[in-house]
């Protein structure tokens, strides 16, 4: 029975509350014996894991200097865990931590949240904003140039350990077709569906919402450019290295809000006529929350929203990543009246009880 394994649980850092943190969270509860191995841990930041047994690598002390060169150190690190004496290791993963040491008598799963980004799926993108300080980023395009050849064939190499891959969307499944040569099951991860459940009573909506870390490629200076020229209130909720870029762009209709706690954040979604997601994302699970708030999603027609966005139940596409798109995508839905109701319930699926559910029948399958 799998209830009687000796389990490992493997994550590539514990540092904040987002979806790879909310897979393991609910891993954990599922297995709260099994130690979680982890590269990094920040107990003052998530206290998801306080009942927890989390034993972190060396990278927990490095100096603060040394941090940016993560990606090497982490392969490194993982690469000498040896986790043989256990007889499933789950490992939960977008990175290296699905690159540590099995026996033979160990099943090892990997929920694969995506090929390595910046070796594969994003590396133009980490190529040319490297995330460094700006006198450093010109040495650290050099070196990803000199060391991406080495990094994907250790990253390839890595992700041929793992016995049985899960993909977190049908989007990351072809990913890992295609950079990795390997077959996997998808599983939706889990959202909190019951947390943004509609009120018995609406008040009228107006305006859009967009939420998240504010990074270039989240391309959230599309859904500023199209609300300036539409003139249409705009929520952008969260903060990030691209938000003083952002709130340069943003004209009188935009309102900036960077500490929304999750008790608001259904609120301000459900106040909304639409929520705005304008990236390719490997899922993107604050749109299903949005979803499960009953708002429809204006997505860009890529990545993980093929999964979730059933035009016109739940919301609508646009196909090119132009102000000029997207604002034409706003406009049908300003002209259109959704069933709030049906959007919430196209949510559901995607719910924690339903991801338990999956992933427990997937462990029981590959371990009888």
């Amino acid at each position: 029975m799998a209830e009687k394994l000796k389990v490992a649980i493997v994550c590539d850092w514990l540092t904040g509350y987002g979806g790879a943190e909310r897979v393991v969270y609910e891993i954990h509860k599922l297995y709260p014996d099994a130690p979680i191995y982890t590269s990094q841990y920040d107990p003052n930041k998530i206290d998801w894991f306080k009942d927890a047994e989390v034993r972190t690598t060396w990278l927990q002390k490095i100096p603060k200097s040394l941090k940016k060169f993560l990606p090497v150190l982490r392969a490194i690190s993982f690469s000498r865990l040896d986790l043989s004496d256990y007889d499933l290791v789950l490992s939960c993963s977008g990175a290296e931590a699905k690159g540590v040491h099995t026996g033979p008598n160990t099943t090892h799963i990997c929920y694969c949240h995506s090929p390595t980004h910046y070796y594969w799926v994003r590396y133009d993108e980490y190529l040319k904003n490297p995330g460094f300080p700006r006198g450093l980023n010109w040495l650290a395009k050099i070196g990803l140039r000199i060391l991406v050849g080495p990094l994907r064939s250790w990253d390839h190499r890595a992700a041929q350990k793992p016995n049985f891959l899960i993909a977190n969307s049908t989007h990351t499944q072809k990913m890992i077709q295609k950079f990795y040569g390997r077959e996997s099951t998808v599983i939706f991860p889990p959202v909190e569906t019951d947390r943004f459940k509609l009120p018995a009573k609406q008040d009228l909506r107006h305006g859009f919402v967009v939420a998240g870390r504010q990074t270039p490629y989240k391309r959230f200076d599309l859904a500023i450019d199209a609300c300036n020229e539409l003139k249409v209130p705009l929520v952008v909720i969260g903060d990030g290295p691209d938000h003083k870029r952002l709130e340069k762009l943003a004209g009188r209709s935009v309102t900036f809000l960077s500490n929304v706690n999750d008790n608001d954040m259904a609120g301000h979604f459900q106040s909304a006529l639409g929520f705005i997601m304008p990236n390719m994302d490997d899922f993107g699970i604050v749109a299903v929350e949005a979803l499960a708030s009953g708002t429809p999603v204006i997505a860009y027609k890529a990545g993980g929203s093929l999964d979730y966005l059933n035009p016109p139940t739940n919301g609508v596409y646009f196909s090119e990543q132009t102000p000029e798109s997207l604002q034409a995508a706003l406009e049908q839905v300003m002209s259109k009246s959704f069933n709030y109701e049906a959007v919430a319930k196209s949510a559901q699926k995607f719910s924690v009880a339903s991801f338990s559910k999956n992933i427990k029948e997937f462990i029981a399958k590959k371990t009888k």
